[in-house]
């Protein structure tokens, strides 16, 4: 009963990966370079009392895709990432908000009801290619701004955050 119990705890704070299979934050360090950190309000952690996500961790999140224009690039493009709202609740946050900071010191607070409220992803790929960091990447949060009229408000796009290095959870 107790190896039940044990496996049943383990599998509470797994994130679950393409292919059905899943990893543990708190038991998998990244092997590769971090190229995201979210701190503040959560768990599990896999680094003191952070998590620190390398590229193949993100790819093994699983994935959602759209097409989208964006008001910084000239055409539509195709951008792949996590959802922001499972991300998230990988991490034991389903309300409140964030405070996402980009390499170049640009920081927008979002409330976590808009990844409920819409599809945003972390995009980790447009076109299908990694996003360069001259380029709006690593990690771009971004919404599907051709699916809403309303996400082409100034407040929207202030929240889409691109070259994202860091979120803290308040």
């Amino acid at each position: 009963m107790k190896a039940f119990l044990l496996k049943a705890a383990l599998l509470a704070f797994s994130i679950p990966l393409a292919g059905g299979a899943s990893m543990s934050v708190e038991s998998h360090a990244p092997t590769g370079p971090v190229i995201l950190k979210v701190v503040g309000d959560i768990a599990p952690t896999n680094v003191d009392d952070e998590a620190h996500f390398d590229r193949r961790m993100l790819e093994q999140l699983p994935q959602h895709d759209f097409a989208t224009t964006t008001p910084w690039t000239d055409s539509r493009n195709h951008y792949e990432g996590p959802l922001m709202r499972d991300l998230l609740a990988h991490l034991g946050v389903e309300d409140g908000s964030i405070n996402v900071l980009a390499l170049n010191g640009y920081e927008a607070e979002i409330p976590v009801s808009d990844f409920y409220d819409y599809d945003v992803i972390l995009a980790h790929k447009r076109d299908g290619e990694a996003i360069p960091v001259r380029e709006y990447g690593p990690l771009w949060v971004l919404y599907p701004f051709d699916q809403d009229d309303a996400l082409l408000s100034e407040k929207m796009r202030f929240r889409a955050v691109w070259q994202v290095m860091l979120i803290n959870v308040l």
